[in-house]
């Protein structure tokens, strides 16, 4: 991001330093300079942008956020109210039901095995 930002910057004041170039090839004396002008108005709109995004990171995500992230978070037990997607449902009911995560891992890999096995 950083990158492309100076990129932009670069970008910005070689567009202003040398101007847009007419496909017609009429050339005016009528040129705005750089500075103070043109740079005053980039910067001007820069910080509206930028105030746009910090207002909207800092006070915008709280009301938009999912109430489950303000559970407090317990690592050694798994919320009941954490159900993945329907296409994973059977790799979950595998994995629950076996106490032993290697071997709940073993019979999920051979009911990949076995489901490969029946593809073909």
């Amino acid at each position: 991001p950083f990158v492309a930002l100076c990129i932009v910057f670069i970008h910005i004041f070689f567009l202003h330093l040398q101007g847009s170039t007419n496909p017609l090839g009429y050339d005016t004396s009528l040129k705005i300079p750089f500075y103070p002008n043109l740079l005053c108005l980039d910067i001007k709109g820069f910080n509206n942008v930028l105030v746009l995004f910090l207002a909207q990171s800092l006070f915008g995500i709280l009301p938009l956020s999912h109430p489950d992230n303000a559970i407090t978070v317990d690592r050694y037990a798994t919320p009941l109210h954490i159900v993945p997607e329907w296409y994973f449902l059977p790799f979950y009911a595998m994995l629950k039901t076996i106490p032993n995560k290697t071997a709940g891992l073993l019979v999920m890999l051979a009911s990949l095995q076995i489901l490969f096995l029946l593809a073909e």
